[in-house]
């Protein structure tokens, strides 16, 4: 097994604001990228559980959103991981968009 990706936004909304802006992010990114598909997303508190499946491979993670940070950490299957760096820069600008204070 790979070692886990871990990615952390820092951000300036609080908890709660950060909370409301990606509770539906795993949605939109299934819209956005149709390779995507969500299996699971189970949401306790501040932590987000999810599995996907991304080119019929399944990633699972967690999310955790803090007052000022919010940490992502994914397993991908040996197929997918030589796309990790891909995936760190891609869920680090478009999380960094989505928490943006505006």
């Amino acid at each position: 097994m790979t070692e886990p990706i871990v990615i952390t936004i820092a951000h300036k909304l609080g908890k709660e604001e950060a909370l409301r802006r990606i509770r539906p992010a795993l949605a939109k990114a299934c819209e956005t990228f149709p390779l995507l598909k969500a299996e699971q997303e189970t949401w306790s508190d501040d932590r987000m559980d999810f599995r996907v499946r991304a080119l019929g491979q399944l990633v699972a993670g967690n999310l955790t959103v803090g007052e000022d940070t919010v940490r992502l950490e994914v397993t991908l299957p040996w197929l997918l991981h030589k796309f990790a760096t891909a995936v760190q820069k891609t869920v680090n600008s478009r999380g960094r968009v989505l928490l943006e204070k505006k």
